[in-house]
């Protein structure tokens, strides 16, 4: 069995045949995107409870709210914020939940358990999940008219062809969603001429209620006879401005409850009814300094995007084209542009690695050998690209990079096979013999040394979170391409080097047909290590100190999560103070972008106002809406050279220039969203108290070197005006507090009365006085009020300022809840390029140093990257202790020895000293990426040792612990650990050499590791057994008679494996 497919060649071709044709099928079947896909395990709950300060807010929506959601098991955090007429409460699910639907739908559930417990004015709670994932397309529909005040741009054009457009693109093969932003959403608005309508005794409400009874949209019936049945209706719902224009509003003329004495007046002689945007817009978007209505598009996860974006591309052409002179079409973003780019580059990498570790198997093997060994690149590539097709696993940077890891390692396998082949044909067997016995030898070891590198990896592989959704494909890639390597290396590399391998070897030959060799350097390395085997203590002694070293070097370290990514593209988010109209981020916004373009590395800045920018990044977080003082905008540069220099000009230019708002100019982050790099969360019951330990935190933080600006959720206040009621002058006029809430309120804000049925659209019909009114806090002092008399029940009309008088106070701007306990949390920004972890550190020994104490029933947290970074390696450290005992039992099974598997263990454990060592030589910051690389270092590190350990014990004298035997076998199993060393470190060059903040810190860690693992296998793995095997054996102790044979033996064949590297 072990040579069939050496003896039947159609099946060997057949087999080569079913793996590139499953793997090229994967490879343009499979989807590609740029990022892998987080579970959506946040969403965002608004409640409306209009004119509630934060405190009602807080008491009537907030706690029952969160009362009925902490009874769900699934939820990690619950984080709400009270403000001036809205509750919202963000919710977030326990890094195990994978499967999220069932848990948002006991959520809806709790959700519509707690609506009774509501006031009857709160409107029902608004449930939207948030999407961690970048928008593939975003297109913007631009007003080009020269006005680019929202009044100047026409709207109904612009709304109606993104509707259109909407449509087009839902219509694309693969399109998921597609969600609008900067619709500022139009009305119908009635604006009522305020003293005219208190002369007829009407309120804005009551002209609101008649107009509502107007529109009757519902069913009045049917009649039913014996030959069927008609529907009947009321024809007479709201249409159109003329027909609302024109509805008879009915008034009092002289308090009479009878209805003759009633008169009417239509609507449009005591109002201006028009169709327009709401007044002001919630929310609006400017993109190349114009009004615009922007399309993001959302694709399908079991998509590639590169197809999609060929449809989509073709539609969006064709609609430009359609298009009328005053409106112009602009992609803000393409996501197809940076996939392509991205996994080109790791494509690239992926080949020139390739090509790297082809050069040093030819170098140490020979051409034969090379080509032999080679072919389990493509093969094993190809197998992993099937696999990742059954397991559902895209085509993205992770999944190629898990690849690129896996080069050095796949090939360890075909190396030690054709190694062992190949001398068994050299010793004179028949080449299907030496097939069959090559397989039968090195079967248990490959398998073991297979399992234990899964192993290694499996922590990452099974690492919850959104952090593990995001690196996991890695380990995944890799499991299956060592695994695929072990499956070939059983079958058909075997095959294939018998049947090229010349059956002796001709030693005349150059390096190039049979490998690299030289009897001087194998003399010289003889005599080091009988020197040192001899003396096992001091061959322990130097193997182990620079691992010490590298230990010693990790002090130094700083840490970090994810680094940043490094693109063409950042963010900017702008916030005005509380209460600043939408108007005024306008103003700022357009100021603002005139600025940035004075960049020259500037090329673009689209804004977005009242709600978050369309994600253009996976992680960026849109969780900003119905915020008029907030903008964001999208900057592009000419390219992603100096790119923390330009964010760190760009924040130093608008501080200094605009220094009424609040930017923060913001680099993408990789790995799971967070809202700061730095928060501090303080808790306790009192809110005053929470806000002046706010303030000290604060202080301290914008002193700390290396921030850029400092946030407080209590640190505002909201201006407020406040009425102080005379309730007796208000009962005479027929008035009460609530009544006069209501009426200031409708007649203000505006009162719904109906709305207008436009195709699938309902435009509201809303009821107001007119602007100048609003404005102004005089005439707001004067408007009437009416009322009915308690003696004669007519009309009445009294002045705001007669009944109540008017002040100015500040008010709490927003109420804070963390898992439903009063919160006071501090964030602070940070200078791009800047570790979040340094700067928390220089302010936690700035806070130890200031005296800083909280009261009793007070506490402090960290949130931020820091807490992101901690729950992610507790995630990834959960299984760690199962998979070691797991590895730790192969090793015993293996050996047959506790001593032996222990001493692989101390070789995982001084590898790790190498890697932290070469990181900090390097100079990169321990993060997340490193950590993932220690991780599966330990399985590859060890595999060297492990060959080296099993030669030692298959050889009679060497397994006594006899230096002068062990020393033999170490130098025959020196050129395939050190050809396996060589291909693994060739492997990860691409990524070493490629720069940036992302992988360069994984390669260095398990190349550094697994460069000086090679030591250990070397020096101190065989010096550690000469002293457990040989305790009684004198250091100076000679084997006479076989030296000179055992030198011979290893000129002749200086290579002979037996295990896996």
């Amino acid at each position: 069995m072990n040579r069939l497919l050496y003896d039947n060649r159609r099946l060997l071709t057949l087999t080569i045949l079913l793996i590139v044709v499953a793997g090229l099928s994967s490879f343009f079947i499979l989807p590609r995107m740029e990022d892998p896909v987080l579970t959506q395990r946040v969403a965002i709950i608004n409640t409306l409870l209009p004119g509630a300060t934060p405190d009602r807010v807080e008491a009537l929506l907030v706690e029952p709210l969160e009362e009925e959601l902490q009874e769900i098991p699934e939820i990690k955090e619950l984080r709400s914020t009270s403000r001036s007429g809205v509750a919202t409460i963000t919710v977030e699910l326990k890094d195990n939940v994978y499967n999220a639907d069932p848990v948002w739908s006991r959520v809806r559930d709790k959700i519509d358990d707690a609506q009774p417990l509501l006031p009857s004015e709160a409107s029902d709670p608004d449930f939207d999940l948030l999407e961690v994932v970048a928008y593939a397309s975003i297109v913007a529909l631009r007003w080009d008219a020269p006005d680019d005040s929202p009044e100047g741009a026409n709207y109904a054009v612009l709304r109606r062809l993104a509707e259109e457009l909407e449509q087009r693109l839902r219509a694309v093969p693969g399109t998921r969603e597609v969600d609008t932003f900067g619709d500022p959403a139009e009305e119908v608005s009635i604006e009522i001429d305020a003293a005219r309508l208190a002369t007829l005794g009407l309120s804005a409400a009551d002209v609101a209620d008649q107009l509502a009874a107007s529109d009757a949209k519902i069913a009045a019936g049917q009649l039913r006879a014996v030959e069927g049945s008609l529907l009947i209706e009321v024809d007479s719902e709201l249409d159109t401005v003329r027909r609302i224009a024109a509805t008879p509003i009915r008034y009092d003329a002289g308090g009479s409850s009878d209805a003759a004495a009633g008169r009417f007046v239509t609507l449009g002689t005591v109002a201006e009814v028009r169709k327009g945007i709401a007044n002001p817009p919630r929310r609006l978007a400017f993109v190349d300094g114009k009004p615009a209505i922007s399309l993001g598009v959302l694709v399908r996860s079991d998509q590639r995007v590169d197809l999609w974006a060929a449809k989509a591309d073709a539609v969006v052409r064709e609609f430009a084209d359609s298009l009328p002179p005053a409106v112009g079409l602009k992609r803000v973003f393409e996501q197809n542009g940076y996939v392509e780019t991205r996994l080109s580059t790791l494509l690239m990498n992926l080949l020139v690695g390739a090509g790297a570790v082809m050069a040093v198997i030819w170098v140490m093997m020979g051409w034969r050998s090379s080509l032999v060994v080679g072919s389990a690149l493509p093969l094993a590539s190809l197998m992993v690209l099937a696999g990742m097709r059954w397991l559902g696993i895209p085509i993205h940077q992770m999944s190629v990079t898990g690849l690129i890891i896996a080069l050095g390692l796949l090939i360890d396998n075909a190396i030690v096979i054709v190694d062992e082949v190949t001398e068994r044909l050299h010793e004179g067997s028949d080449p299907g013999a030496a097939v069959a016995k090559s397989v039968n030898h090195l079967a248990a070891p490959l398998f073991g040394s297979t399992l234990t590198t899964c192993l290694s990896f499996a922590p990452i592989a099974l690492m919850p979170g959104p952090a593990g959704e995001f690196v996991g494909a890695i380990a995944i890639s890799v499991m299956l391409a060592v695994v695929s390597s072990f499956a070939l290396a059983m079958t058909v590399t075997p095959a294939i080097a018998a049947i090229v391998s010349p059956a002796k070897q001709d030693r005349r030959r150059g390096w190039w047909a049979s490998g690299f060799q030289s009897d001087k350097l194998t003399e010289r390395y003889r005599g080091v290590l009988g020197f040192l085997f001899r003396r096992p203590a001091l061959g322990i002694g130097l193997a182990i100190a620079p691992p010490l070293v590298g230990f010693v070097l990790a002090t130094s370290l700083t840490e970090q999560f994810f680094p940043p990514a490094e693109r063409d593209q950042f963010q900017i988010q702008a916030d005005l103070p509380a209460g600043a109209s939408i108007e005024a981020t306008r103003r700022l916004a357009l100021e603002a972008r005139e600025r940035l373009l004075a960049n020259p590395r500037v090329t673009a800045v689209d804004w977005f106002l009242g709600e978050s920018a369309p994600s253009f990044y996976y992680n960026m977080m849109a969780n900003r809406a119905g915020t008029p003082q907030y903008a964001q905008a999208i900057v592009q540069l000419d390219s992603k050279a100096e790119y923390f220099e330009i964010i760190r000009e760009v924040q130093r230019e608008l501080n200094a220039s605009m220094p009424e708002a609040r930017f923060l100019v913001r680099q993408l982050e990789q790995g799971p969203p967070f809202e700061a790099p730095i928060e501090v969360r303080l808790f306790g019951p009192d809110l005053t108290e929470l806000q002046e330990l706010g303030r000290s935190v604060r202080r301290l933080l914008s002193e700390t070197r290396g921030v850029v600006h400092t946030q407080s959720d209590l640190s505002e206040a909201l201006p407020k005006l406040a009425l102080d009621v005379d309730e007796a002058s208000a009962r005479l006029a027929g008035l009460d507090n609530r009544a006069i809430a209501r009426q200031l309120d409708a007649t203000l804000e505006g009162a719904v009365g109906g709305a207008v049925l436009e195709e699938t659209e309902n435009l509201p019909v809303r009821v107001r006085v007119s602007g100048d009114s609003r404005a102004d806090v005089s005439r707001i002092a004067g408007v009437d009020l009416v009322g009915r008399s308690a003696a004669t029940g007519a009309p009445t009309r009294t002045p705001l300022a007669a009944l109540s008088s008017l002040r100015l106070t500040p008010e709490r701007s927003a109420i804070p809840h963390f898992n439903a306990e009063r919160m006071n949390e501090v964030k602070a920004y940070i200078t791009a390029g800047a570790l979040p972890s340094e700067v928390q550190g220089r302010f936690e020994a700035r806070l130890a140093e200031s005296g800083f104490e909280l009261p009793p029933g007070y506490r402090l947290d960290f949130g931020g990257e820091g807490s992101k970074r901690n729950d992610a390696v507790g995630n990834l450290m959960s299984n760690v202790a199962v998979l070691l005992v797991l590895m730790a039992a192969t090793l015993v099974l293996s050996f047959g020895s506790f001593r032996m598997a222990g001493l692989i263990g101390a070789v995982a454990g001084l590898s790790i000293g190498l890697s932290v060592g070469a990181l900090a030589i390097a100079g990169y910051p321990f993060g997340f990426t490193a950590i993932i690389g220690a991780m599966g270092l330990v399985g590859v590190a060890i595999n060297d040792s492990i060959v080296v350990l099993a030669a030692l014990r298959e050889d009679e004298r060497a397994r006594a612990g006899q230096p002068d035997a062990v020393r033999d076998v170490v130098v025959r199993s020196s050129r395939h650990v050190i050809a396996t060393t060589l291909t693994t470190i060739a492997g990860f060059m691409p990524l070493i050499l490629g720069g940036g903040g992302f992988w360069p810190p994984m390669a260095i860690t398990i190349a550094g590791g697994v460069g000086g693992a090679t030591l250990l296998a070397l020096l101190f793995a065989p010096s550690a057994y000469i002293l457990l095997m040989c305790r009684g054996c004198r250091e100076k102790e000679r084997v006479p008679d076989h030296s000179e044979a055992d030198e011979d033996t290893v000129v002749e064949a200086p290579v002979a494996v037996s295990v896996v590297g």
